[in-house]
């Protein structure tokens, strides 16, 4: 089949902008809601269950509070920069969504539809740009509130992006190797061609995403921005109303992206188990893999082929959403000097390391010419796994994959003190006593 054109591409394209877009938004909406159930659960509370059937009216319900609360200036902020801060937070957190494809492309009476708004060459380097502006957000709301606490707040991201942007990265690279292309439907289509989703041959690479996409989002247990027992709640603490709610939006939807993000580089992306849905643009037509002598096979597009696909990417995005919720509700938050000394002497040397030995296995493995495919992926997979074990154990330090008890090869001696014999200088009792 051929790709759509013309007038009917354009109201294609309308529509997916306005159907992903309100997607996202409901997402990031019922995101909040499914958190403070999920925590409930885990702190044996009913959570939000008032509002509409199971409270699933709740989020309409925060919305219109937000819109209808008084908003607040501080008398010595500067106004302009206090008001564009949530403006610079939010776009950036909806915009990156629209270069991840969401599911297999979709035939029409008028030519094939692919399920992404712009398929554009520069797909994860968009994202990563895009991703990384709505730091200056803020830092700007943190230094225009002309608080202290809101100012700490502000200088902490920008540390903490910069400490972890470098390791994340640095763990796209391992990716961007075996796909030999940045655009991410080429990464979906490169992970259909290998036989097996890049989590398994690229596993220490996905840990090191998932971490850093979890300091990215300043999201527990790396939410120093807004360390609410040190800096009341660090850069939005002089925002309310609406303005507070574009910071909760903005960290939701930074959430939902990134948990989008994780879900295609490593899982597949649309992708399910099976040939059966493979399908790929190559020469002008859609084809879902090659033949022996090297002819492409053309792809037999369906609606429920579609829609089943769809269902699996919003599964694997709201594995990683229910990831995010679990882990801010399990573990506690980290010290600020171990934030650092993660990124900066963990993170960055094991993510440069891992790179390097990536690339010198990859070009092992097309000198001694193995064919891109499930043994190349098998192999990849025991060298990752490896590696992913040595990192495990070198991180934990045997507190908890080998135990909490110490282990030592010294006896160690305990010397005693006899309590029947009084010391010489000791006084006597009372007689009393």
């Amino acid at each position: 089949m051929e790709p759509i054109s013309g007038i009917p591409a354009f109201i294609a394209m309308v529509a997916k902008n306005l159907g992903i877009f309100t997607l996202v938004i409901l997402v990031v909406a019922y995101a909040t809601y499914a958190e403070r159930r999920v925590s409930a659960f885990i702190q044996d509370r009913r959570g939000p269950n008032r509002v509409g059937p199971f409270g699933l009216l709740q989020p309409i319900a925060d919305g219109i509070k937000n819109i209808l609360k008084e908003e607040t200036l501080p008398g010595t902020a500067s106004r302009f920069f206090f008001v564009l801060a949530p403006i610079m937070v939010l776009v950036p957190s909806l915009v990156t969504f629209a270069v991840i494809p969401i599911a297999a492309p979709l035939p029409t009476p008028w030519g094939v539809v692919d399920m992404i708004i712009a398929d554009v060459p520069i797909g994860i380097l968009y994202v990563l740009a895009f991703s990384s502006l709505a730091v200056y957000g803020v830092v700007l709301g943190g230094w225009a509130s002309n608080n202290k606490y809101a100012f700490l707040g502000g200088l902490r991201a920008s540390a903490q992006m910069v400490s972890y942007e470098v390791a994340l990265g640095l763990s796209l690279i391992a990716v961007l190797m075996m796909a030999g292309n940045v655009t991410l439907t080429e990464v979906v289509w490169q992970q259909q061609q290998l036989g097996m989703w890049y989590a398994f041959p690229l596993s220490l690479a996905f840990i090191l995403f998932v971490i850093s996409a979890f300091a990215e989002t300043n999201r527990l247990p790396f939410d120093m921005p807004e360390a609410e027992s040190e800096l009341v709640t660090g850069y939005h603490t002089e925002y309310s109303a609406m303005k507070f709610s574009a910071f909760m939006i903005s960290e939701f939807g930074h959430m939902v992206t990134a948990s989008a993000l994780m879900a295609t580089l490593f899982l597949g992306g649309w992708d399910l188990p099976g040939s059966w849905d493979n399908a790929f643009w190559y020469d002008g037509q859609l084809i879902s893999g090659f033949a022996e002598n090297g002819a492409p096979i053309a792809a037999q597009p369906a609606v429920w082929k579609t829609l089943l696909t769809f269902a699996g990417f919003a599964a694997k995005t709201g594995f990683f959403l229910l990831l995010y919720i679990w882990i801010r509700w399990t573990l506690p938050r980290f010290r600020y000097d171990q934030v650092m000394a993660l990124g900066w002497k963990v993170m960055l040397p094991t993510s440069l390391g891992y790179v390097m030995l990536v690339a010198m296995t990859i070009l092992v493995l097309d000198e001694v010419g193995v064919q891109y495919g499930f043994f190349y992926g098998l192999a990849l997979t025991a060298v990752s796994g490896a590696a992913t074990l040595s990192f495990m154990f070198f991180l934990d330090r045997g507190r908890t994959i080998a135990g909490a008890a110490a282990h030592t090869s010294q006896k160690i001696e305990v010397k005693t003190i006899p309590t029947a014999v009084a010391s010489e200088d000791a006084e006597p009792a009372p007689a009393g006593d």
